[in-house]
C-alpha cells in the first residue's frame, strides 16, 4: 500500500507538468483556423491518404508534402468522406481549392480534382471546413513544429 501510495503522490506531482506540455500533435493554421493534421510526406502515406476513413474531426485534416512543385491533381478512390482539397505552393500560399469533393467507390474510374497552378503542398480537410475560411489566392498557411518544409517560407 505505501508504494501504491508513492507512485499516486509521484503522478500528482507530475501532472502540472504534463498538463502545461500542451498537445504536440503537428498542426497547421490558415484562414485564422489551427487544424491537427496528419501528414502524408512519403509517397505510400499520400497514396493512402484518407481512404477507407469513417470519420473526421472537424479541427483535423491531413497535410501532403510533395517533393516538387507542380500541378496536381487529386481523387477520392475508396474515400468514404466529402472533403474539401485545398492547395498551396512551395512559398505557402493558397492556390486554389476543390470544395465539397464527394466520395467514391469507382476504383479506378473515380474522377481527379487538379489545382488550379503549381503546388507543393495539399491540404485535405471535411467539406464545408475549406470553404468556410474564405480563402483567396495568395492567402498563407503556417506550419507549426514537424512539419517538412520543402519549399520557400
Amino acid at each position: 500500500m505505501p508504494r501504491l501510495f508513492a507512485h499516486l503522490l509521484l503522478l500528482a506531482a507530475l501532472w502540472p507538468l504534463t498538463a502545461c506540455s500542451g498537445d504536440r500533435r503537428p498542426w497547421v493554421e490558415v484562414g485564422g483556423q489551427r487544424f491537427h493534421v496528419e501528414v502524408a510526406d512519403e509517397a505510400a502515406e499520400r497514396e493512402r491518404g484518407l481512404m477507407f476513413r469513417e470519420h473526421l474531426d472537424p479541427d483535423v485534416g491531413m497535410l501532403f508534402v510533395h517533393a516538387r512543385e507542380e500541378p496536381l491533381a487529386y481523387w477520392m478512390k475508396n474515400t468514404r468522406i466529402p472533403l474539401d482539397i485545398l492547395y498551396f505552393d512551395a512559398g505557402r500560399r493558397f492556390v486554389s481549392m476543390q470544395a465539397g469533393v464527394p466520395p467514391c467507390s469507382a476504383g479506378d474510374a473515380c474522377p481527379s480534382y487538379p489545382s488550379a497552378g503549381p503546388a507543393l503542398y495539399v491540404l485535405e480537410l471535411n467539406a464545408g471546413r475549406g470553404a468556410a475560411l474564405g480563402l483567396s489566392p495568395g492567402d498563407p498557411i503556417v506550419f507549426g513544429p514537424g512539419i517538412p518544409a520543402i519549399g520557400r517560407p
